[in-house]
């Protein structure tokens, strides 16, 4: 499979899939594949190597989940108490944005229930992205309120577009639970993180700022271009962060990313340590909202991302915190996989049942990028096949 999984990737490269993608899969005893093509950054020379650091985004949530699942372990926090029990921030009554006045002002109500700990993990708290929800891209203007990106506490205060357990909508609430963490523990969510979860499994490599090592070996952000090319470009890092994003701010590899998978394959244990107990992740791994599902996230931000659904073609719930497909699909996944994404195109999929699991790392932007989806989906049917 090695073979010909490297040419894969090779072929992913020269076709325009990517400039540069690090590719893994591993099984509850270890790695199983570990291998790149291209460059770090388009036409440097600099190769793409199997340790380089690159932002995994959105694949952050997996892990911040697995952090507040510790501290529901030790009875320091309730998956189904308000929320604002434990963080104050969240404490005040929570308001739905009902639309706008005449002058393009915004409209409030105030929520019917509670937001809880299981409402943040599975993405049905109302909280949302403004970059697939125009109504709140429009609130954050109105307002005059930061973005996500400045890493400013006012940045994540926004109305609810919806009451709390009523839809399923892709948003910040994980970065919720970063916050609750840090306000439950004392301690930054980095600190936490190394302290209790990434030191532990030994992903010495993620991190929500790069050291020096990791920075030396630190992929280019790349911009996807009209005519498909690639343009190396820069994310201005934001000045005296507030937090640390638990919805997306880790840098990774794929070798620590597979550390990770590898203890959810294996019950919460990883090479003698444990970190969950096999009780805590058999509820992460099963459906946690009911009869919702995941819907297509419709870009209103089309320089951050495209239309985006991983895996169309099969219904999807969510568990704490991932994705969880509800049917065999065409890739070879069957039902109970677990998966999601990163904003600049990474992915990953658990298998437990196959005992396989998967990650591909690229960046990218936009999101949903559909060379790179597909390499990854025809990473997947390799490996399977």
């Amino acid at each position: 499979m090695s073979n010909a999984m490297d040419e894969l990737l090779e072929a992913g490269v020269s076709s325009g899939a990517a400039p540069g993608v690090v590719a893994a899969t591993v099984n509850r005893e270890g790695m199983t594949y570990l291998g790149s093509a291209g460059e770090r950054s388009i036409g440097t020379g600099v190769a793409m190597t199997t340790d380089t650091v690159g932002g995994i985004f959105s694949m952050t949530k997996a892990i911040t989940g697995a952090a507040a699942m510790q501290l529901v372990e030790q009875g320091r926090v309730d998956l189904d108490a308000p929320a604002g029990n434990f963080c104050p921030e969240l404490a005040a009554p929570a308001m739905v944005l009902d639309g706008f006045d005449a002058d393009g002002q915004p409209i409030t109500r105030p929520a019917v229930g509670d937001v809880t700990l299981r409402n943040l993990l599975t993405h049905t708290s109302g909280y949302v992205y403004d970059i697939w929800n125009g109504d709140m891209g429009r609130w954050y203007e109105a307002t005059e309120t930061p973005n996500l990106f400045s890493l400013m506490t006012a940045a994540l205060q926004t109305p609810l577009s919806f009451d709390p357990g009523t839809q399923w909508e892709y948003g910040i609430g994980i970065d919720w639970v970063g916050i609750l963490i840090e306000r439950v523990t004392g301690q930054t969510l980095g600190e936490y993180f190394a302290e209790h979860l990434t030191g532990p499994l030994g992903m010495h490599d993620t991190a929500f700022a790069h050291n020096e090592d990791m920075l030396g070996r630190a992929s280019a952000m790349h911009a996807r271009l009209p005519d498909a090319s690639f343009m190396a470009i820069d994310l201005p890092a934001p000045e005296a962060p507030e937090f640390e994003m638990g919805g997306g701010g880790l840098q990774s590899t794929m070798t620590d990313y597979g550390r990770f998978m590898r203890m959810i394959l294996n019950d919460g244990e990883l090479e003698g340590t444990r970190v969950l107990a096999p009780e805590t992740v058999a509820q992460m791994v099963t459906n946690q909202m009911g009869d919702l599902r995941v819907k297509q996230l419709k870009s209103a931000a089309p320089e951050f991302s495209n239309d985006a659904e991983m895996f169309p073609d099969v219904p999807k719930s969510w568990g704490l915190t991932f994705q969880i497909h509800e049917a065999e699909g065409e890739t070879g996944c069957p039902a109970g996989t677990l998966s999601w994404a990163g904003l600049a195109n990474s992915f990953f999929w658990i298998d437990r049942e196959n005992d396989v699991a998967g990650c591909y790392l690229s960046q990218i932007l936009p999101f949903a990028d559909a060379g790179s989806v597909e390499l990854f989906y025809d990473m997947q049917r390799l490996a399977y096949r």
